[in-house]
């Protein structure tokens, strides 16, 4: 039986929370219950998840808005690619109250929510305000933080963004009593890349919502060859949902500090955490099959 899921993503950014929709939906294990748009203008965010469910004939999953922000499209690297789609032609639900849908969606559901959260989480913030109840429902699996490396690779860890974005948001969710917490800091996902290869694959594919994936990647590359892909950090997420092959994983208790990087502390909750791979280059093969509906 598919896994219920909860997708958190401020898509519209770094192209990464698309591939990682793609992935979410091309992965049988998984059931979306709701694709919750994340951080600042969500409206706008919205806008290009419907596009992107309706080019994957996918409008059975409902959309909500999340906790609004200024509204400044125009800021988004990846919005020129539905800034024409009119969200009320989306066929399936839109909910104007995001966090409540996710409230509701939890409540109801006769088994536990697994939460996707690829973004900042004012969303997820906000749920346990309104809902402290919820937590214990559902398996958090988050794409944040930075534990024993950082971007690049860098041997110093960094305030990662999800994070840093909206530090005490973070704080409040890191510290949520979940069934069970699991997060791939950029340890894991600061790494994962197609290779010329590899993406050629994807970007040659006929099927639609890979040419959909690869026409945003474009436009948010703003005019950069498009020879490899960009960093799939979130694709880890949406793996870690159903599967923790090929990852190096430690139980660690981990902390928010209010400098935005993610701490090993004994007052942490503790959490499974992907902090490196056994086997890169599987994942690799194994994510371009997955997106192409192959595996």
């Amino acid at each position: 039986m598919a896994i219920p899921v909860i997708f958190d993503t401020d898509l519209g950014d770094d192209i990464d929370d698309v591939w990682a929709l793609a992935m979410l939906l091309r992965s049988p294990e998984l059931a979306p219950q709701l694709i919750l748009t994340a951080y600042r203008d969500t409206e706008a965010r919205a806008k290009i998840a419907a596009k992107a469910l309706a080019i994957a004939n996918r409008a059975d999953i409902p959309i909500g808005i999340g906790l609004r922000g200024e509204p400044k499209p125009e800021a988004m690297a990846q919005y020129p690619w539905a800034a024409d789609y009119d969200l009320g032609r989306y066929p399936g639900r839109i909910y104007a109250d995001g966090v409540q849908a996710m409230i509701d969606f939890v409540r109801a559901s006769p088994e536990p929510i697994t939460l996707i959260a690829i973004a900042p989480t004012p969303n997820i913030a906000e749920a346990l305000r309104r809902a402290p109840d919820i937590a214990g429902r559902i398996h958090y699996v988050g794409m944040q933080g930075s534990v024993y490396r950082g971007y690049q690779g860098s041997p110093e860890p960094s305030a990662e963004w999800n994070v840093v974005a909206d530090i005490a948001s973070c704080q409040k969710t890191f510290a949520a009593p979940w069934k069970s917490m699991t997060i791939t800091p950029l340890d894991s996902c600061g790494v994962v890349q197609l290779n010329a290869e590899e993406y050629r694959v994807i970007a040659n594919s006929a099927d639609p919502l890979m040419r959909a994936v690869v026409e945003g990647y474009r436009i948010w590359l703003r005019g950069t060859p498009d020879t490899v892909s960009s960093i799939l950090y979130d694709t880890v997420a949406v793996f870690l949902a159903y599967s923790r092959r090929w990852l190096k994983m430690e139980t660690l208790r981990l902390l928010v500090d209010d400098k935005g990087y993610t701490r090993i502390h004994p007052q942490g909750q503790p959490m499974a955490v992907a902090v490196g791979w056994f086997d890169l280059p599987a994942y690799r093969a194994y994510l371009v099959k997955r997106l192409l509906g192959e595996v």
